[in-house]
């Protein structure tokens, strides 16, 4: 039997094992998918060699990053980045292993915005200066957006702040995707400080967030004729992906 897994600490919730559990059983495939809870990314490489029907795996907070040092190889995309979310593994003669990172998310983000744009979507503002936020940048680079981060102090020259949203960026930047935890459950009475009174019909207002399936931040946007989204079917279309780059 196939064995997959996420790797992650903690892992009190997880949407994959459900999701990978159930597709095996309905789709009749000899495989289990397991959380691997790992307190220290050095227990890695055990989980590796202690699973040896392991083919491939998750990757999931606080490791997108520093799993990278393990890897002994990263697609082309994963590497601009820099945050890995799917690993394969490729068994080789002698015992062997060799491990390639990859990130779904950029395809999955790709592959879910991309039917929404308009010719008037050509600048994107990214809410939030983590790893999900490297992958949407990624993403809209490979479709021809450019894009600014937005953050709530001002890490590089390049970045803007809140504060610094004027009626002009707000007018030019007409993409806004939230890739922070503002407005998950259960706080769900909050929303990014971006200035809303800005936004028009011309706007496209995409949240990753998808509990609760209407954040404030999309409820906002649809009050000023903005076309929104929430991230389950990034979520979905990142996993279809997991599952073709450990099967190809």
């Amino acid at each position: 039997m196939q064995k997959y897994g996420l790797i992650g600490y903690p892992l009190r919730h997880s949407f994959s094992i459900g999701y990978f559990n159930e597709k095996f059983k309905s789709e009749n495939i000899d495989a289990e998918y397991v959380n691997f809870e790992i307190p220290n990314i050095n227990d890695f490489m055990e989980v590796i060699e202690e699973n040896p029907n392991l083919c491939g795996l998750n990757v999931t907070i606080p490791y997108k990053e520093q799993v990278i040092p393990f890897l002994d190889e990263l697609d082309k995309d994963t590497a601009k980045i820099g945050a890995v979310n799917v690993i394969k593994i490729i068994r080789q003669p002698k015992g062997k292993v060799k491990l390639v990172g990859y990130n779904s998310d950029i395809i999955g983000f790709t592959q879910s915005i991309e039917p929404l744009l308009q010719p008037h979507h050509k600048k994107a503002l990214i809410l939030g200066t983590g790893g999900a936020s490297k992958a949407v940048y990624r993403g809209l680079a490979n479709l021809g957006i450019e894009s600014v981060f937005v953050s709530r102090t001002k890490k590089e020259s390049s970045y803007l702040t809140y504060d610094e949203l004027t009626p002009e960026i707000m007018q030019e930047y007409t993409i806004i995707v939230n890739c922070t935890p503002v407005g998950m459950y259960p706080k769900v009475d909050f929303c990014p400080d971006i200035p809303y009174d800005q936004l028009t019909p011309n706007h496209l207002l995409y949240d990753l967030l998808y509990n609760p399936n209407e954040t404030l931040f999309m409820k906002k946007g649809e009050a000023h004729g903005a076309v929104t989204k929430n991230g389950l079917e990034m979520l979905l279309l990142q996993a279809f992906a997991a599952w073709e780059i450990w099967n190809k």
